[in-house]
């Protein structure tokens, strides 16, 4: 069957320890949480803090990745110590409804990057040696190499070392994804750029919610609308905002 393969994940309020601690304070996660997938591709924009990463590791857990990133069955990262695993502890209390269930693919976290491909080179599994490469350029060959088969593929910021030209080259990528129709996507991102990828769902995750957006509905669109309008102004703007409070600071 072609993608999606995940179609829906619900949080079991049973299944919370305790609703005062991090994740499950997250206002988005009241009860009654659902996210359906009716799309080869869903992108979720967001501020800082409200979540989307969180999300993205409880997903993927889930689905059967290793919370710091890599494919089913790494785990290049040691968490016997770890102070805080966030989406371990939510995928505990999410259900997943599949059709069929594949749980092939990758979970691509931009801060573990380096860790998984170290991962990989010491198993001996490294085809294309994305150490040697700049941190875009090592992205961008992972992607191509390891995100093209079946699978589902949950990306988290991927666009925090691809300048625009490379995001156009990601943008390519998942339309590739799409059109193999055995690839579903799930992506946190900032990027305006990668929001606006045709026929995607594209919802941004608020203290309310998941809402469904265009994507000239984000706060992220806006501003770099503005920026875009006028640089030089814009920059202005935004310092002389900050200014008055570091003045009032240097006096002490």
């Amino acid at each position: 069957m072609p993608a999606p393969y995940l179609r829906r994940v619900s949080l079991e309020p049973s299944a919370i320890p305790d609703r005062e601690a991090y994740p499950f304070c997250l206002p988005f996660l009241r009860d009654g949480f659902e996210l359906n997938f009716d799309r080869p591709i869903t992108i979720i924009a967001g501020e800082n803090g409200t979540g989307k990463s969180t999300l993205l590791e409880g997903i993927a857990v889930l689905a059967g990745f290793d919370v710091a990133g890599g494919g089913k069955g790494y785990m290049p990262v040691d968490h016997s110590e770890a102070i805080e695993v966030t989406g371990g502890d939510l995928s505990a209390a999410l259900r997943a409804g599949w059709l069929p269930k594949i749980t092939n693919g990758w979970f691509f976290r931009a801060e573990s990057f380096f860790s998984v491909a170290r991962y990989l080179d010491a198993v001996g599994s490294l085809t294309a040696d994305f150490l040697s490469y700049s941190h875009g350029e090592g992205f961008m060959r992972l992607f191509e190499e390891r995100c093209q088969r079946q699978g589902i593929f949950i990306f988290d910021e991927p666009e925090s070392a691809l300048s625009p030209a490379r995001q156009i080259e990601f943008l390519k990528l998942m339309y590739r994804m799409e059109q193999s129709t055995i690839c579903q996507v799930i992506m946190a991102t900032h990027s305006p750029m990668l929001m606006a990828y045709p026929g995607a769902r594209l919802l941004q995750l608020t203290k309310y919610g998941l809402e469904p957006v265009t994507v000239e509905q984000t706060d992220h669109y806006r501003v770099t609308r503005e920026f875009c309008a006028d640089p030089r102004g814009f920059v202005e703007a935004a310092i002389e905002e900050w200014t008055p409070n570091r003045r009032e600071d240097d006096r002490f």
